[in-house]
């Protein structure tokens, strides 16, 4: 089996924003490209690409409608058009469980002549490219219908109720009309499991009005409310995502809120429950607080990863008791991907991290690399176990678009950057039937690889400007920029430089002449610098600076502001400034203050805005200052 695994190359399916093509290798060790006898459709309207699950399809749309091509495992045929289904807006395409059908979805749209819409769902039969189910289906997530393995079951939520259609051998309804209902409440969700025929399905009803959101197996075609072979209920729940592992014998909910009332984390409040078709479930224990980031059966069935916490975050595999069996410690990661085997992981921080990898051999619990993928949008392990591929993609990041195919050692073996002007914008190996390749044996050689054309990211942290300047040793100050007053060149606004110190001993005198007192008469024994407030020096100026870029608390940028404050703050009451205020005039100040605010607030809410609780309740006190206000004047 090894052997002719080894002559089997998948293809690489590709989408960018000139074209849809396929590229193969001459071998399994070789650079991946465009042979001339694989398919390449010039189209800038592509909006998706899709295997079949055995690799014997593979579609696409260009625009104009979605293609169905039948591949070819030789390596120098032709792949010629299977059928073509007239959807020129398809949006998403999946096929069946078995590939004999091909489900495509388009956006949802009203027109005058169908104020109600037209069916935006459509099942087609790949043989023969006839339609054979049509319906509405508004939702852009969770669109796709389910599927028995064998596709003798096709079922999806309706307004909340769960459909179902039998195909089977026999069965004389088909996609006419259902067979069975589960009846729900709107925001249902229906799950089939694989493996098992008849399958085990999980529906899954949101809460209402302080009732528990739950979640319930049965075994199929028993549907009845007494026939549920486990039943999960939970609160906290806006959305469930629900994940089968590979033989249909257990299922993970990642269960999730948008908004975490306890306003302890920004991401909502997630967690994970388990749920076995024998009956048994529970929820699943993590240690750390913080979202789940990420959670993923091994291919193994046995077993299963989650990647959770607050950054740095934790992984753990877990077995179907839900124990911890082995702990993968903290990291900036926040995916995971076991590859079709079950026998390696990657432990991933895509998206808003960094890009950091590491491969593990799960079965010796061991690290065998680390690896930068920085800018990662797609990451997909290659059908024979040892590979993976990452690619940088358009729309979620437009510039250094391309992919890389690299070995699970960490070794590089391919590298293609996409054309300045050009966006690749999606990539998918070719899928193939189980035990088309062995499982590999796992060691730690170091596997043989390429050099990237890409520059390394830097591995040397951030340094300001400003400390750079210190540690060569040169007077910031110097390169500082100086303050500026409105009027005045920027020399004659910089205190202390150039000279300034003069200035200021000009306006000092000046001060002086007209009359003008400075801190309480104190103007004569105190500098002159300090007649008015100055520019910080250049090192108050770094602490504030650094203090900004660590996230702390900056430092007050004029220090006179802060003696001068204190000296207010200590001075006899009704005195301020150097002037004598009465303390009727004080109080006559301050409720002129407060009745200034309240106008300011009334105007914002004439004009639409909402406002606080405390500043309606203070809107409420004006009559109250009115008349204390008038008592104040009228006083002797």
């Amino acid at each position: 089996m090894a052997a002719a695994a080894d002559l089997v190359v998948p293809t690489l399916a590709i989408r960018s924003s000139v074209a849809v093509e396929l590229w193969s290798s001459a071998g399994p060790k070789q650079p991946y490209e465009h042979k001339p006898h694989l398919p390449r459709e010039e189209t800038k309207s592509s909006r998706s690409i899709c295997f079949s699950a055995d690799g014997r399809y593979f579609a696409y749309s260009n625009g104009q409608g979605v293609k169905v091509l039948e591949t070819s495992k030789a390596t120098t045929a032709s792949w010629p058009v299977k059928c073509v289904l007239p959807r020129p807006k398809a949006f998403y395409l999946q096929f069946s469980p078995r590939g004999s059908y091909l489900c495509t979805w388009e956006h949802y749209a009203i027109t005058k002549d169908r104020p109600e819409g037209s069916p935006n769902l459509l099942v087609y039969e790949v043989a023969t490219g006839a339609e054979v189910f049509a319906i509405v289906q508004k939702n852009q997530t969770d669109w796709q219908p389910s599927w028995s393995a064998d596709e003798s079951i096709f079922a999806m939520v309706v307004g909340g109720e769960a459909l179902f259609y039998d195909l089977g051998a026999g069965a004389d309804k088909g996609f006419a009309s259902t067979s069975r209902k589960i009846g729900g409440s709107r925001g249902g969700m229906l799950s089939l499991g694989p493996g098992n025929c008849p399958p085990f399905l999980a529906f899954y009803t949101p809460g209402a009005k302080g009732a528990p959101s739950m979640c319930k197996l049965y075994k199929y075609p028993a549907l009845g409310q007494n026939q549920t072979v486990a039943c999960k209920s939970f609160f906290q729940a806006d959305r469930v995502e629900m994940l089968w592992n590979k033989r249909g014998s257990g299922l993970l909910l990642l269960t999730s809120t948008e908004v975490d009332k306890s306003g302890a984390s920004y991401y909502g409040n997630q967690a994970v429950h388990f749920m076995a078709t024998k009956g048994d479930t529970c929820s699943v224990p993590l240690s750390k607080e913080g979202p789940v980031h990420c959670v993923k059966w091994s291919p193994k069935a046995t077993e299963f990863v989650v990647v959770y916490g607050f950054m740095p975050s934790k992984a753990a595999l877990y077995n179907l008791k839900c124990d911890v069996i082995f702990d993968f410690g903290e990291g900036p990661r926040n995916c995971a991907y076991f590859n079709p085997f079950g026998n390696l992981i990657v432990l991933a921080g895509f998206g808003n991290l960094p890009g950091a990898v590491e491969v593990w051999d799960v079965s010796k619990r061991e690290k065998l690399a680390n690896l930068k993928c920085a800018d990662t949008t797609v990451f997909e392990w290659h059908p024979n176990g040892e590979w993976f591929v990452t690619a940088t993609t358009a729309p979620r990041l437009r510039i250094s678009n391309g992919f890389k195919v690299y070995h699970y050692s960490g070794a590089l073996l391919h590298e293609t950057m996409w054309p300045q002007g050009q966006e690749l914008l999606g990539i998918e190996w070719q899928q193939f039937a189980d035990k088309t390749f062995s499982e590999p044996k796992i060691t730690k050689a170091k596997h043989e690889g390429i050099k990237s054309s890409q520059p390394e990211a830097s591995k040397k942290a951030y340094t300001p400007p400003h400390l750079r300047l210190l540690k060569e040793g040169k007077n910031p100050e110097k390169y500082l920029p100086q303050p500026t007053i409105p009027g005045l060149a920027p020399a004659a606004a910089a205190g202390g430089a150039n000279g300034n110190k003069r200035n200021n001993k000009n306006k000092a005198r000046s001060a002086r002449k007209d009359g003008n007192v400075v801190n309480g008469g104190e103007a004569d024994s105190a500098p002159a610098e300090a007649s008015e407030p100055s520019a910080p020096n250049a090192q108050q100026a770094l602490v504030s600076i650094a203090g900004e870029e660590q996230g702390q608390r900056p430092t007050p940028r004029h220090k006179f502001q802060q003696d001068n404050a204190a000296d207010q703050q200590q001075s006899p009451p009704g005195q301020a400034n150097g002037q004598n205020v009465s303390e009727k005039d004080r109080k006559i100040r301050s409720v002129a203050k407060k009745l200034s605010d309240i106008k300011k607030l009334k105007v914002r809410r004439s004009q639409g805005e909402s406002l606080e609780l405390n500043q309606l309740n203070k809107i409420k006190m004006e009559a109250q200052y009115l008349d204390e206000l008038k008592a104040l004047k009228l006083s002797a």
